[in-house]
């Protein structure tokens, strides 16, 4: 696992890379060396390049220009398996891992030859037992992957590289969706490997786990190294500053009474959906002109709210009452024409299809009456302004309207589903997780227009894992813990220790209750 020579052995080396998508310059001659036992931070606003750059490394793309040298040696362009051969692995933001299988199989799948006669599980067992011994990496090997959490789902993925025998890791975006305590014991995994002689490129949008976990930075903007800084002589303000250009001034919130509820929740439960808790006597108000915020640790009832708000859920018992009447039919599309927006949690699965076009996507939850279709016809130039107006007010980075949206990085796919909710004047939001993903210029942008829509009468709920984000935002918080409510308790009536004891259950009589 360790290389023979020292620490300052450089195993890595790119050099002039560019890379073009049409008119577009995704990596602009970028050169950097990485060195054994190092781990440098690649940063950058969405659609800078960093991705796309790591994929040329791995093989995933050809490079127009420039080179890839792997502890000494030229890698051909194209070819991830001669990226494995030579020890790079890759762990990619959205998991690749196949839900059917168990974690044993899924980390062996690919590494027999097409002609051995046999696989040698037991082997292999042995290998993934040591390996996640030492790199503190449990999982169980027999478990089916579609059991298993989001956190555990990132080990496999790690021990899948590493099982390869990985000695230069790529981590994409690897705690976008992992809850703080994941993301700490990620952090001693990378640790743990590190001292071991493995060298890593972490790329991520978070500050402080840049500062927490890298020795060294990287800044990429519009496809150019732009920066390259130690860590320890440098703070988030700077790295901030350096990605996006300029200074970013936080997001201000004034207060402002709030209007009439337009939504309102009493005593509501909701079923169980395998092992996620439903909701349980739930009591919720959302106003006009009102922020709220849902705080809570990853499923807790997040997804079953979101799911009933939206219109995917109806409730087992209790009540539901729309700008002051009961519903008489509730589904996605009854919502939508009682004017709730929805920015997904998921925004692959459930708020994007992707082979559909920026333009399909655009409209995806308006298409069926004026101004994109009348009788029956779609209006495509009509549709396609609306999506060139999103791509410009909303800085999503792409080849055009008319591109694949799967083609876009996470950051600028929820940066065109903004734009969808937005531009649609809703007076309700839910954003569930809305800056999951996105860089610190396009976090502050989204909460100016969460801030704005507030402003302009709407009634917002904002789900979100990160309590600072709740916190900064909300005129209101409410925390979740097993399918139960908090009361609501006024923006600064709680300090962020009285939120996390509602978060860990005991402020819902010890977290005792039976369910």
């Amino acid at each position: 696992m360790v290389p023979d020579k020292g620490a300052e052995e450089v195993v890595l080396r790119l050099s002039g890379i560019t890379k073009r998508f049409g008119p577009l310059v995704a990596n602009d001659a970028i050169s950097f060396e990485l060195r054994c036992g190092e781990v440098i931070a690649l940063l950058g606003e969405n659609g800078a390049g960093k991705t796309t750059l790591m994929n040329i490394l791995f093989g995933h793309y050809t490079a127009d220009a420039g080179t890839v040298e792997v502890f000494g040696r030229a890698l051909p362009p194209g070819h991830p398996r001669a990226a494995l051969a030579a020890g790079v692995g890759m762990v990619h933001q959205h998991f690749t891992l196949a839900d059917n299988m168990t974690v044993l199989e899924n980390i062996l799948l690919g590494t027999r030859p097409l002609l051995a006669p046999r696989l040698d599980a037991r082997a292999g067992r042995a290998k993934v037992a040591r390996l996640a011994q030492d790199f503190g990496l449990a999982v169980d090997p027999g478990a089916r992957v579609g059991t298993l959490s989001v956190g555990e789902r990132q080990r496999v993925e790690i021990l899948k590289a590493l099982y390869r025998d990985a000695r230069i890791l790529i981590l994409d975006e690897p705690t976008a969706v992992l809850t703080p305590q994941e993301t700490a014991a990620l952090f001693e995994t990378l640790r743990k490997a590190v001292a071991q002689g493995l060298s890593i490129i972490f790329i991520s949008h978070k500050l402080g786990e840049v500062m927490a976990i890298s020795s060294r930075v990287l800044v990429l903007r519009h496809g150019k190294l732009v920066g390259e800084v130690a860590t320890a002589a440098t703070d988030r303000h700077r790295l901030a500053e350096m990605m996006v250009g300029a200074e970013i001034a936080a997001p201000r919130l004034s207060e402002r009474a709030p209007g009439p509820a337009l939504l309102t929740l009493s005593n509501v439960d909701t079923a169980r959906r395998g092992n996620a808790p439903g909701l349980r006597a739930v009591d919720l108000v959302l106003r006009a002109g009102q922020i709220t915020g849902l705080a809570g640790v990853s499923g807790n009832g997040q997804a079953a709210l979101a799911a009933l708000i939206g219109g995917l859920e109806l409730p087992e018992r209790g009540g539901m009452e729309l700008h002051g009447d009961v519903p008489a039919d509730w589904s996605p599309r009854a919502a939508l024409a009682a004017g709730i927006a929805r920015i997904p949690e998921d925004r692959h699965r459930t708020g994007t299809v992707a082979d559909f076009s920026l333009t399909e996507n655009a409209v995806l939850e308006t298409y069926a009456g004026p101004p994109y279709s009348r009788k029956g016809w779609m209006d495509w130039a009509a549709a396609e302004g609306f999506a060139r107006k999103i791509i410009e007010t909303y800085d999503v980075r792409c080849p055009g309207p008319s591109a694949r949206i799967r083609l876009l990085s996470g950051g600028n796919m929820q940066k065109l589903i903004l734009g969808r909710v937005l531009e649609a004047k809703p007076r309700i939001i839910l954003a569930n997780q809305p800056v999951r993903g996105l860089d610190i210029g396009a976090v502050t942008f989204v909460h100016n227009r969460l801030i704005a829509a507030r402003d302009a009468g709407a009634a917002v709920l904002l789900i979100s894992e990160d309590l600072d984000e709740v916190m900064a935002l909300s005129d209101v918080i409410h925390v979740i813990y097993e399918g139960r409510l908090s009361p609501a308790f006024p923006r600064g009536a709680m300090t962020p220790a009285g939120l996390g004891t509602w978060m860990a259950g005991h402020g819902f009589n010890g977290g005792r209750d039976a369910a």
